[in-house]
């Protein structure tokens, strides 16, 4: 049975999950519905009712950190960099307008091959040029990161980003870390004003 957490809360991943070396890190995302009145949607209507908006290109990142810093560029994991140099880690591919239910971009995690000197993996969604098109966060809705085990299908948990998030760019929605030598999740749910990708990762340099 899923576990749905809220924002702060921590589970165990595999204490408790015995032969649980696989994961699937689900993120998912829609546009604010065109035609729904103000007020509406996750994140409020904050664009007014019946605007007509762009698509949103949102993409989702993995940033393996070692001793909660990025070192190595082969560390990031994104559209342009679809596997970890230590090959742990990999991603679906990007989903340009987030149409459609269901997970918008997957990442697989082989946690037994994730090198020991990795101690966090923190998951990331920024917009795309969010300048160029004058987008945000107020603009999504439905917004979440779950966790599956590929194997059975059965998903592990779930955390529905439900903050008002306008006029954010970025979403650091999750990490997976390691503690006493176990895998942990910890939904995480802040947003930021980070223009790019690059900004973001100079967080944690």
């Amino acid at each position: 049975m899923s576990i749905n957490l809220q924002k702060g809360q921590r589970i165990d991943l595999t204490k408790g999950n015995a032969g649980l070396n696989q994961i699937m890190v689900g993120l998912g995302w829609d546009p604010v519905n065109q035609s729904s009145p103000k007020g509406g949607g996750l994140f409020g209507g904050l664009f007014g009712g019946g605007a007509k908006t762009a698509n949103i290109d949102c993409d989702a990142s993995v940033i393996l950190l070692q001793n909660d810093r990025i070192v190595n560029k082969g560390d990031l994991v994104y559209f342009g960099n679809k596997t970890s140099s230590c090959g742990s880690i990999r991603h679906s591919g990007d989903n340009l307008t987030g149409d459609g239910s269901g997970d918008d971009e997957v990442i697989m995690i082989d946690l037994k091959s994730v090198p020991d000197r990795y101690n966090k993996l923190v998951f990331v969604v920024n917009i795309y040029d969010c300048e160029g098109r004058k987008q945000d966060f107020g603009m999504i809705q439905n917004a979440f990161i779950r966790i599956v085990n590929p194997q059975t299908k059965q998903e592990l948990t779930r955390f529905n980003l439900t903050d008002n998030y306008g006029g954010l760019t970025t979403l650091v929605t999750g990490e997976i870390y390691r503690h006493n030598g176990e895998w942990k999740f910890n939904a995480i749910g802040d947003g930021t004003k980070d223009r790019n990708l690059s900004e973001v990762v100079a967080r944690y340099t």
